[in-house]
């Protein structure tokens, strides 16, 4: 494949791109949701330093939409029990890091050898099966529209309702559970609504880059920012650029989107870090 095939790969569909992105407007909608709800809870994730979780959570829920998909049951519906199962699990026994991470890796490849056997039992379309590990911008119908808004708005406001003890355990948990803090409602609390994002997200970017928009907005914030309020507003400006700007590029081209959102992720991570390491290098020298 020589530099003008992987062009029209990319780029091939632009002559069509309105009629197009009329008939995926959908998943644009569910993709500007997912970005910035998404970049909010990362931010969390990031500092409860969760980030493999994410991918422990994301593996489960691929399970759950393959069994789905065999069964004939909606797929959102199947990833969103196979999250909540999985973020239940690991919020009820991992509590302690080294616990968790130890679970999470037990976990991940019995969530990924169970979606596996469920897809190779599948016998419909194939894309069905690929749209469950790099995503689906075409596959969003009015009715999931409605659910993955309505999922979205119960995590955004589960996430405001604990906001303040949330951050307080994640930043200081010995502290939070000196004042009072119900850590251990709190952390499960938070579990359970990243495992409803995650289950979103599965829909639109698949199983296997879902990070891309739950771990890298954030870390990327973090990188520029320290306030409360701006590393969130960062966080979720940084996810709806991702996903609403990858399946732009998608629709132009004939490749998944998932390719689209992991790099724009990634780049606008890339920068924010080399502004960060030359903010602190030029601190350090007007401090020496």
């Amino acid at each position: 494949m020589n530099w003008s095939d992987i062009a029209d790969a990319m780029f091939g569909g632009i002559a069509d791109y309105g009629a197009i992105l009329a008939l995926v407007s959908n998943s644009v909608i569910a993709g500007a949701v997912l970005g910035l709800v998404g970049g909010l809870v990362g931010v969390f994730v990031m500092q409860r330093d969760m980030a493999f979780a994410v991918h422990g959570i994301s593996e489960l829920s691929f399970a759950g939409a393959a069994f789905a998909l065999l069964i004939g049951w909606d797929v959102v519906t199947g990833s969103i029990v196979g999250s909540v199962i999985a973020a239940g699990l690991i919020g009820w026994l991992g509590a302690r890091a080294r616990d968790r991470n130890s679970f999470i890796g037990v976990l991940m490849p019995f969530g990924l050898g169970l979606g596996i056997l469920f897809l190779s039992l599948y016998s419909g379309r194939s894309a069905n099966r690929f749209s469950l590990l790099t995503g689906q911008i075409v596959s969003v119908q009015n009715a999931q529209l409605g659910w993955l808004i309505a999922i979205s708005i119960v995590v955004l406001l589960g996430l405001l309702f604990i906001w303040r003890p949330l951050r307080f355990d994640s930043l200081d948990p010995q502290s939070a559970a000196a004042r009072g803090v119900p850590v251990t409602a709190v952390s499960l609390g938070f579990m359970l609504l990243l495992g409803l994002i995650v289950a979103v997200a599965i829909h639109i970017i698949g199983a296997l880059l879902v990070m891309a928009l739950l771990v890298t907005p954030a870390a990327a914030a973090m990188r520029i920012a320290s306030g409360p309020w701006s590393v969130p507003l960062l966080a979720a400006g940084f996810g709806f650029v991702s996903a609403v700007g990858g399946i732009l590029l998608a629709i132009a081209g004939t490749l998944p989107v998932s390719p689209y959102i992991t790099t724009i992720s990634f780049l606008i991570y890339l920068v924010c870090r080399l502004v960060g390491g030359r903010r602190g290098r030029v601190t350090r020298e007007r401090l020496a």
